[in-house]
């Protein structure tokens, strides 16, 4: 049995998947098996797979009728032995001590149950700033009380950048496909489940991004999808029970929020906001406030302001009012 089971499903990733190959090639360690799922390819992506298990037997190949991508995931979860589970995508590339890094924390750290590293968008000359703005808010997560504060403000892990153990994910059911992102869902209900966090300084994982990429392409990564998961995951804990809340915010982000939790019962009964030409206004029946004015009153809130910085600009204020985030308030964009 080998340390480390690799997990990567692939489909039609022949421009990228050697380069991905090799960067397993070059790791310091070893002990790995690469479990790799062929959703339908239908390009070279086969036959790039089958050249590899013929020169490398830590390499296994799992060829799938187009199933979909967490299909793909669950199929090749099952074929995976080794107590530690790493993912990886076929089209991104590993730093040579990723391996290494990543499972000697787990070891010296029998407490933590899942370790990312820093990452790094390439090729750079095409990004646009929201991706750099959510590659520095995601390496700023740094220790695990940093992650659980901002859980639901956007996925803190990129995926192929993570370790984990494989009785956890056993113990979890796997992946879940509900229409929404099936990483983002795991990394919630690990946090429900109590699992801990960590990320190491080190960026161990260069995320390619092109047009074709899963995240661009797929309805189950889109604003709403996103803003559905978190809903979902919110109802079951820290909204738990509530059927009136505050809403910070009386922007487009906030009214999206209202009209979803509207749909399932919850009354947004109060606006939070500071631009002086909304307080006093009546949205969807319930006033705007100024935070000076808000009594939480045993309620609950959420921040759902877009623009930039303001989330920093928020907790500010929240402190000034002595409300305490996690349990009078959670930011979710």
């Amino acid at each position: 049995m080998p340390d480390i089971s690799i997990l990567m499903p692939v489909r039609n990733e022949e421009r990228y998947l050697q380069a991905t190959l090799d960067s397993l090639y070059r790791q310091s360690f070893n002990d790995w098996e690469l479990i790799a799922v062929d959703d339908g390819s239908s390009d070279r992506t086969p036959n790039i797979l089958a050249d590899a298990t013929r020169k490398d037997s830590r390499i296994k190949v799992i060829r799938l009728e187009v199933g979909g991508l967490v299909s793909a995931l669950n199929i090749g979860l099952q074929a995976c032995h080794a107590p530690l589970l790493a993912r990886l995508d076929g089209d991104d590339i590993c730093h040579p001590k990723r391996l290494e890094l990543q499972s000697k924390y787990l070891e010296t750290h029998p407490d933590v149950g899942l370790v990312a590293s820093n990452f790094r968008h390439f090729s750079r000359s095409s990004l646009k700033q929201g991706m750099l703005d959510y590659e520095l808010w995601q390496n700023s997560l740094t220790e695990h009380s940093l992650v659980i504060r901002d859980l639901f403000v956007e996925s803190p892990f990129v995926h192929p950048s993570i370790m984990t153990r494989r009785i956890i994910m056993e113990n979890l059911g796997g992946y879940q496909d509900k229409g929404w992102p099936e990483d983002y869902d795991l990394w919630l209900r690990m946090a429900e489940a109590g699992v801990k966090f960590a990320r190491l300084p080190q960026t161990l994982l260069f995320w390619r991004d092109h047009p074709e990429r899963a995240t661009r392409t797929m309805n189950e990564y889109a604003v709403n999808a996103f803003r559905t998961c978190k809903c979902h995951h919110l109802l079951r804990g820290f909204l738990h029970n509530c059927f009136d809340i505050v809403i910070a915010g009386a922007g487009l982000e906030a009214r999206a929020w209202q009209r979803l939790l509207s749909s399932t019962g919850v009354r947004v009964s109060t606006w939070l906001d500071i631009d002086p030409k909304k307080i006093g206004c009546i949205l969807h029946s319930a006033p705007v406030v100024h935070p000076n004015e808000l009594k939480l009153n045993g309620r609950k809130m959420i921040v759902a302001i877009g623009v930039r910085g303001a989330r920093e600009q928020f907790r500010v204020v929240a402190e000034n009012c002595g409300w305490q985030e996690g349990i009078d308030f959670i930011c979710v964009a």
